[in-house]
């Protein structure tokens, strides 16, 4: 049975909201800490780094990382609530 015509626009709706919201978030923490606010966070230390060279060089990564999995959580979860998952 195929999903209809708006129950699939909603699910896209929803993973659109999803990416827009983890982009948000990975924007954030890549342009925020590791440039915008690199002078506030390099008063702190992290393994022995300024916290705001180590958001530039690494926390980014590590942010975008944490979301790819934040990523296939919700969209497992929203694939089943919306019966378009791949089991």
């Amino acid at each position: 049975m195929s999903p209809s015509s708006s129950h699939m626009k909603l699910y896209w709706k929803k993973n659109l909201q999803t990416l827009a919201i983890l982009l948000f978030f990975w924007a954030l923490v890549s342009f925020g800490c590791g440039i915008v606010w690199v002078e506030e966070l390099n008063a702190y230390r992290l393994g022995g780094y300024k916290l705001g060279f180590w958001f530039a060089q690494q926390g980014s990564i590590y942010a975008f990382i944490v979301l790819i999995f934040i990523y296939v959580i919700r969209m497992n979860k929203l694939d089943r609530e919306f019966k378009v998952n791949e089991e």
